[in-house]
């Protein structure tokens, strides 16, 4: 091997080493190092090192200077460097002049031989390399041989191979024809075995005549030994000699032989089989026989019981354990069972009922149980796989508080989806193989349970009229016992329908649900609420809203107890409530309360039952809003009852001889009166609410918001007014103000908590109106204009009609009004003011007024009557 490209070192140039080579270097002789000695030096970088920042130039005149310096030293070193060379030299070149030409060819020798070395030492790796290329070619042609034969090799080992393979096939066939008609099953099964991963290896060479010939006939055996054993055991089950038949070795191979066969023979062999085991149960169970109906269906599952025993202590050890016989026969029974069933339901379906039905379900649910806890359920279809997406609906506690509370950690999409599959696969897998022959008949449980129903709610309805108000205001407020029995009935008819189906009917028995539901509100609770009025017209609306509750839609449920409401409102002879009927009304309003919480839950269960695509159909919002109406009417009549209880007090204010009052003293009789009712009523509807703290907030909202108008319009009848007796008022209505803040907790030693922001900032808004309008009353009328400024000062957002009140409450005449007014107009943005006031003041204007009210009254009577 030539080579073409030869290497030399140029050794007249400057050499410049490795980095390696440098850094040694730089270790050996280095002292303090100077930026300036670097072999990378930059001058930017040294520059911007010194300097960094503006305020380093400062010294910059000084880093000239001594940079001046440093050169200056260095060019005196170089010149003492250079003179004292010079002067050796002259001084002693007559000594040095030959010693010194000697080293000079000295270090020329040393050059030359190291030139010379490293020539030899380049000429050596040269030759090196050209007997390595020399050796590798020859061991390429060695090579060469070896790989043709190692080919040779590889293709001999194939061919003796497939040789052996077509012997053992050749033999195997022969073999296999003699043990077959030898009925040698033991030795077959494995001969067919082999025989089917021979053929396997003869893939490629299926074109050969000879190979496929006898492909053929290892097929050929096969069928011939398939119809061969299922002969063999029709010949063994026959009818003589079913009774004297044992299980018997060569049976026993034969099922070895069919695992090996094709699917077809050995799906044909469990058929016949199967069908032997079940043929008397067919015969004994058949549609016109006295236990083939639903009453008698344990003694179907009792049957297969004792014929699983029979067989597994007779017949099982025959069969191989993968084949699971005893399943397969499981299986089986349950399919001929569950058509059985359907086909007797169908022609007997009058004579099913409620009772007759839910025991089938329950016997037919603990068997299906029974057999999921026995078999692992790996031979059921997938046609017969359950469709419910629960394993077990009674798996749920029932509590006495609330029976669908479950204390359990919420789980995701993903893994709830995740846990059904396996309860489904896993743990139930015969559930619904059978009991889903009764789901077609649902609508016979569903009216059952709607009867059911009917029956618990009259039944409560009764007793809740005979019960009444008595002793309730010392047992105090608390759930209806009758809303617990229907909520754990709920429970009950939840759990048996899900036993059932999962699909329609769930959905069927939802709207049952929302149907008592709404009958339970109008029923139980709204027919049984106390009557504030003695006319007849309220007690007549109240009962045309128990009926309206369940022949109409919830819009008009909604208005028809807006419209109780209303008549509450105007009701004109009002009887007070005892104290057991107040209880009453706060029972109801917690009774309501537990009601809209557990419908929530009870949304949520029947829609965790149903199938997933019928979970967005069940809604029960509608009724829980009924409930929340009811809760606002009683919360009405409490409100209702305690304003008119305070209307006596405010009719003693108003009738009070204001004018002639000569001293301020303590708080007047009618604030006492007003003060001592509330301490009276405010503690037993507290104290009975205590669970139900969100809605006496409401309530004493709603208390204040209709206790302070009308006191501020007995305030303004309160006419004339002297200066004292305005202030007496304003002490009364800082009595009443404190009285009002302190209304969430009067009459309590217990309950020390503030009261709600809202309600407070209610309370503060209107007393504080009230009580700036008696010190603009209190004010001097004179002058005028700043009469006028102190009432838009305190009344800033007062009204001309508000003015002229004040006015009145002062004793200034109509006549000496108009002076008054007409300041006040000047001062208001809108320029009709002052013609609203005079057609307010007129006389005209005040008689058409008050035919229009008279005209609202008479039109209220009429709406009220048709109510």
């Amino acid at each position: 091997m030539e080579e073409t490209d030869e290497e030399t070192i140029d050794l007249s140039g400057p050499l410049f080493f490795p980095a390696s080579v440098q850094a040694a270097i730089s270790e050996v002789f280095s002292t303090d190092e100077d930026p300036l000695d670097a072999a990378e030096f930059s001058a930017i970088d040294y520059i911007n090192e010194m300097f960094p920042t503006e305020q380093s130039l400062t010294n910059l005149d000084d880093t000239i200077t001594e940079m001046r310096g440093n050169i200056s030293g260095i060019d005196d070193d170089l010149r003492h460097i250079v003179r004292g060379h010079r002067a050796v030299a002259t001084s002693e070149s007559d000594l040095q002049s030959g010693r010194n030409q000697a080293g000079v060819e000295d270090a020329s020798l040393a050059l030359a031989e190291a030139q010379s070395s490293i020539v030899d030492l380049f000429t050596q790796i040269r030759d090196i390399k050209t007997k390595a290329a020399e050796s590798e070619a020859t061991v390429r042609d060695i090579t060469r041989d070896i790989k043709q034969l190692d080919v040779a090799k590889r293709n001999l080992t194939s061919a003796i191979t497939t040789l052996n393979h077509l012997h053992m096939l050749v033999g195997g066939v022969l073999t296999l024809k003699k043990q077959k008609e030898d009925r040698q099953y033991g030795d077959a099964a494995n001969l067919l075995q082999g025989l089917q991963e021979v053929i396997s290896h003869f893939q490629c060479y299926s074109d050969i005549p000879q190979i496929k010939d006898l492909a053929m006939q290892v097929k050929a055996i096969q069928n011939e030994f398939g119809d061969q054993i299922i002969n063999d055991f029709h010949k063994a089950f026959a009818a003589e000699n079913a009774k004297n038949f044992s299980p018997n070795r060569q049976l026993a191979e034969a099922c070895l032989v069919v695992s090996v066969l094709d699917p077809k023979v050995k799906k044909s062999l469990l058929k016949f089989i199967i069908g032997r085991q079940l043929a008397p149960y067919t015969i004994l169970f058949s549609e016109g026989e006295e236990c083939s109906w639903i009453d008698r269906v344990e003694e179907r599952f009792q049957w297969l019981k004792k014929a699983l025993v029979d067989f597994e202590e007779r017949l099982g050890p025959m069969f191989p354990s993968d084949w699971e016989m005893s399943e397969r026969i499981a299986v089986e029974f349950c399919q001929i069972t569950r058509k059985d069933l359907e086909k007797t339901m169908f022609k007997r379906q009058r004579e099913i009922d409620t009772k007759l039905l839910l025991h089938g379900v329950q016997k037919t649910y603990n068997f299906e149980a029974l057999l999921s806890r026995r078999f692992t359920g790996i031979t059921i279809g997938t046609e017969d796989l359950p469709k419910q997406n629960s394993n077990n609906p009674f798996e749920d506690p029932l509590e006495k508080d609330n029976p669908f509370f479950e204390g359990q950690e919420e789980k995701t999409d993903t893994e709830t989806a995740a846990a059904s599959t396996i309860e489904e696969i896993n743990l139930t897998p015969f559930h619904g193989i059978i009991s889903k022959c009764f789901e077609q008949y649902l609508h016979i449980y569903i009216e059952s349970q709607d009867q059911n129903l009917v029956e618990l709610i009259d039944r409560a309805a009764q007793e809740q009229k005979i019960k009444g108000c008595t002793n309730l205001a010392i047992e105090g407020s608390s759930v209806l016992h009758s809303c617990g029995d229907l909520f754990m009935f709920y429970k009950k008819c939840m759990v048996q329908c899900a036993l059932l189906s999962t699909g329609e009917p769930m959905l069927a028995l939802t709207n049952v649900f929302k149907k008592h539901l709404k009958e339970y509100a109008s029923r139980i609770l709204l027919a049984n609420l106390p009557k504030l009025s003695q006319q007849a017209n309220v007690s007549t609306s109240a009962a045309n809203l128990t009926s309206t509750l369940m022949t109409r839609d919830i819009k008009e449920i909604s208005t028809q107890l807006q419209n109780f409401h209303t008549l509450l409102k105007e009701g004109e002879q009002i009887k007070l409530l005892e104290p057991n009927e107040k209880v009453l009304v706060c029972s109801v309003i917690v009774t309501a309360e537990y009601i809209i919480e557990t419908t929530q839950q009870l949304e949520a269960k029947l829609k965790e039952k149903v199938d997933r695509g019928l979970a967005d159909s069940i809604s029960m919002s509608a009724e829980q809003e009924i409930y929340h109406a009811v809760i606002t009417t009683c919360i009405g009549l409490l409100v209702q009852e305690l304003d008119v209880n305070c209307e006596p007090a405010l009719n003693t204010m108003i009738k009070m001889p204001w004018s002639t009052v000569e001293s301020v003293g303590d708080q007047s009789a009618y604030v006492t009166a007003i003060v001592n009712h509330m301490k009276q009523t405010i503690p037993l509807i507290r104290d009975n609410l205590a669970n139900s703290k969100k809605y006496f907030t409401q309530f004493c909202i709603k208390f204040a918001n209709t206790f302070i108008p009308k006191f501020l319009q007995s305030l303004y009848k309160c006419r004339p007014l002297s200066t004292v007796g305005a202030e007496q008022l304003l002490l009364d209505t800082h009595s009443l103000k404190t009285l009002l803040l302190d209304l969430p907790t009067v009459g309590s030693k217990v309950v020390s908590r503030k009261a709600p922001a809202s309600y407070t900032k209610i309370v503060v808004k209107g007393m504080t109106r009230a009580e700036m309008t008696l010190k603009v009353v209190m004010s001097p009328s004179e002058p005028i204009n700043a009469f006028v400024e102190q009432f838009n000062k305190l009344l800033t957002d007062a009204d001309s009609g508000e003015f002229v009140r004040v006015l009145d409450m002062k004793g200034l005449r109509k006549v000496d009004q108009a002076v008054y007014i007409e300041n006040f107009n000047s001062l208001q943005p809108n320029p009709t003011g002052s013609q609203q006031i005079q057609q307010a003041s007129s006389p005209s204007a005040k008689s058409n007024i008050e035919e229009e009210e008279s005209r609202i009254r008479k039109l209220e009577k009429m709406i009220r009557k048709k109510l």
